[in-house]
């Protein structure tokens, strides 16, 4: 698969954005990438999940015994690469802020692992996840995305693969380009509240009002009646 079908994909289930948006960091974008929305489908996943698996190695992919991937995030692509490669997948969540695996999941003694996330960004919450790999008994021999947004400067101290490589610049206040401050000044003098609904993004998170009746605008009506 080439980087422009992966795009086509992304763009094709409106995961990639283009616009304006304001991120959770305060920055301003142009794009916005949702994950979660190219994964919803399920033969999308699926052929996503192939390609991904063709980037591995083949003597990398001959030694793994089990997939794990940390919740939320990690859950769907991680599901479908053990699909892909006829390997059991489980996932770490952490409810008290530590990566665990839990549910009765567990690795036997020095399981090799393909770690599997949807997109990495900087690579710390990945570094957390192998390293709870580690104290579950297993050893993490490469990890795989669909997504790396790091400008391929994440280390996580083992081989990465990802789908494609994605790096859009953002923005502070004061220094964003015209055409972006012209459209968001538009938005901002037009928009009907009532009419909009707030994308909120995870991970890394970002915001964009989009012209549509919000979801629960229905429920908002019936407790004001009451």
């Amino acid at each position: 698969m080439t980087d422009e079908e992966i795009i086509g994909e992304l763009r094709g289930c409106d995961a990639l954005l283009e616009g304006h948006f304001l991120l959770s960091s305060g920055r301003h974008s142009a794009h916005y990438l949702q994950c979660a929305r190219v994964l919803m489908d399920p033969e999308r996943a699926s052929r996503l999940a192939f390609a991904l698996c063709q980037k591995i190695p083949r003597d990398i992919r001959s030694q793994i015994d089990v997939v794990v991937s940390p919740a939320m995030g990690g859950l769907i692509i991680g599901h479908e690469m053990g699909r892909a490669l006829g390997k059991n997948a489980m996932f770490l969540e952490r409810p008290e802020g530590t990566f665990e695996l839990r549910r009765g999941f567990a690795l036997e003694k020095g399981a090799r692992v393909l770690m599997v996330e949807d997109v990495v960004t900087t690579g710390k919450s990945s570094v957390e996840a192998i390293e709870a790999v580690g104290r579950e008994g297993g050893e993490v021999i490469a990890e795989a995305a669909l997504v790396d947004r790091s400008s391929g400067e994440a280390d996580m101290g083992v081989p990465f693969f990802p789908l494609i490589q994605l790096s859009f610049p953002t923005y502070p206040d004061g220094e964003v380009p015209e055409s972006l401050a012209d459209w968001w000044t538009q938005i901002q003098e037009h928009s009907v509240p009532q009419q909009q609904e707030m994308i909120k993004a995870l991970n890394p998170g970002s915001a964009r009002k989009k012209r549509r009746r919000p979801r629960n605008q229905a429920n908002d009506k019936s407790k004001q009646a009451t």
